[in-house]
C-alpha cells in the first residue's frame, strides 16, 4: 500500500490535517459515525465536550481495531460538532492529536451543526482508514502457481 500526503503551495499551510491525501493499493475501512455512548447507549460527558471526544475517540479505536486497522490507517476523518467556539475546537483537536500520527494527519473536515440526534450529543466523527493488504505467504504463492486447472 502507498499513501501520500499533499499540501499544495497554493494553499495555507494546514497544522493539523492534511489537504489532500492519496491511496494505491489498500483494502478500504469506513467507519460510521460515533457518538459518546456508552454500551448501553447512555450518553457520557452530557455537557463536555473533552469528556465527549474522549468517548467518541475511544469508540473510533475500538471500530478500527475491529475491522483490522489502527489509527496509523485512518486517511479521512468527518467531525460534526455542536455549536463550536474556539474553545470546544481546540478541546476536539487536543484529544484528536493524542490519536493520529504527527506527519501522517489525514485529510479532515470539521463541521458546525445545531443539533446531532440526540440533544445531550456534542460531537460525531466517521473516519475512513486504507489498511495494506498482506501479502500471501510464500507456500501459498507457490501452491496457487501449481494448482491445475479442472476441466469444468
Amino acid at each position: 500500500m502507498k499513501k501520500s500526503f499533499h499540501n499544495p503551495k497554493q494553499l495555507f499551510e494546514p497544522r493539523v490535517f492534511t489537504h489532500a491525501v492519496g491511496v494505491s493499493g489498500a483494502r478500504m475501512v469506513f467507519v460510521s459515525g460515533q457518538v459518546s455512548y456508552d454500551r448501553d447507549g447512555i450518553v457520557i460527558g452530557q455537557g463536555d465536550i473533552r469528556e465527549q471526544s474522549e468517548q467518541v475517540f475511544r469508540a473510533l479505536g475500538h471500530c478500527l481495531r475491529a475491522a483490522g486497522a489502527s489509527w496509523s490507517d485512518v486517511v479521512k476523518l468527518n467531525s460534526y460538532m455542536v455549536g463550536p467556539d474556539s474553545e470546544a475546537v481546540n478541546i476536539y483537536r487536543e484529544v484528536r492529536a493524542r490519536y493520529l500520527v504527527p506527519g501522517q494527519l489525514p485529510a479532515s473536515t470539521l463541521v458546525g451543526v445545531e443539533r446531532l440526534v440526540h440533544e445531550d450529543l456534542l460531537l460525531e466523527v466517521e473516519l475512513v482508514a486504507a489498511v495494506a493488504e498482506k501479502a500471501p505467504k510464500p507456500a501459498a504463492r507457490r501452491r496457487a502457481r501449481n494448482k491445475k486447472p479442472t476441466g469444468r
